[in-house]
C-alpha cells in the first residue's frame, strides 16, 4: 500500500479532464502537495475559488528529455507519480504517416518511461512510493488505431516496470478505462465514465496496494476476453 496522507504528488497532464480529478482526489485523500504539470501551465484554482496552495503548476512535456530533466530538479521531494499526460491522433495505422505514429509513441509510452526513469531514484530515497500508469481498455481491445497500439505498449512498459520497481518498494498501477468524460472525447455521444470515480479508483487501489484498476465495466469484458479468440478483441 502507499500512504496518501502527507505525501506529495506529480500528476502529469494535470490541469485538465483525467489528470484534474486526480489531483482533486489526493488532495482530499490528504495529499500535502500535488504538482499538476502541463505544456503552459496556468495559475491553479478550486471551485472555492482561491488559489489552493497544495496544488502546484508546473511546466512540463514528456516527449523533451530536457523537459523531463528539469522537473526532476525543480521536484525532489516526489512520493507518488501519475503519468497520465498523452495525445491521440485519428485515421488509423495506415491512415497516418509512421512519423506521426512514432510522435504519439513517444508520448503515450517514452514519455511515461522517461517521467518514471527521472523520478524512480526519487520514489527509493523516499521510501519507494507509486507509480500510476493510465493506460486504457484499448490496451487489450483493437480499432483505435496508433492510439490504441500506444496503450497497449504502456501496458507491457508498466507490467515490467512494476518487475523492475518492486526491488525498491514502489507501488506501480496500471489503470485501464473506456470512455471518460474530458476533452479528448467530448465531441462523441456515447456513454462516459466520470472522472472523478476513475480517479476515486485509484486512490483506493493505491491505499490497498493494488496494481490494476479496471475503472468500468467494459474494461473488465475485454480483460477477461484475452483468454477467448482474438477476434473477440475488437471494439466499434
Amino acid at each position: 500500500m502507499t500512504e496518501i496522507k502527507g505525501a506529495r504528488v506529480l500528476v502529469t497532464g494535470g490541469q485538465r479532464g483525467l489528470g484534474k480529478a486526480f489531483a482533486a482526489a489526493l488532495l482530499e485523500a490528504g495529499a500535502e502537495t500535488v504538482y499538476v504539470t502541463a505544456r503552459s501551465p496556468r495559475p491553479e484554482t478550486d471551485p472555492r475559488p482561491e488559489t489552493d496552495p497544495r496544488l502546484v503548476p508546473l511546466a512540463l512535456e514528456v516527449g523533451d528529455d530536457a523537459s523531463v530533466a528539469r522537473l526532476a530538479e525543480q521536484v525532489p521531494d516526489v512520493d507518488i507519480v501519475v503519468n497520465n499526460a498523452g495525445a491521440t491522433i485519428s485515421n488509423g495505422l495506415l491512415g497516418n504517416d509512421v512519423a506521426e505514429v512514432a510522435h504519439l509513441f513517444d508520448v503515450n509510452v517514452l514519455g511515461a518511461l522517461r517521467v518514471t526513469q527521472a523520478f524512480a531514484p526519487v520514489l527509493a530515497r523516499r521510501g519507494g512510493g507509486a507509480v500510476v500508469n493510465v493506460h486504457s481498455v484499448l490496451s487489450w481491445a483493437s480499432g483505435a488505431g496508433a492510439y490504441g497500439v500506444s496503450k497497449a505498449a504502456l501496458w507491457s512498459l508498466t507490467n515490467s516496470l512494476r518487475h523492475e520497481l518492486a526491488s525498491q518498494g514502489t507501488q506501480v498501477v496500471g489503470v485501464h478505462l473506456g470512455y471518460t468524460d474530458t476533452d479528448m472525447v467530448r465531441a462523441l455521444d456515447v456513454p462516459k465514465n466520470d472522472p472523478r470515480d476513475v480517479a476515486a479508483q485509484v486512490v483506493e487501489a493505491l491505499l490497498k496496494g493494488e496494481s490494476e484498476v479496471l475503472a468500468d465495466e467494459v474494461t473488465r469484458h475485454f480483460k477477461a476476453a484475452l483468454s477467448g479468440p482474438v477476434e473477440g478483441l475488437a471494439v466499434a
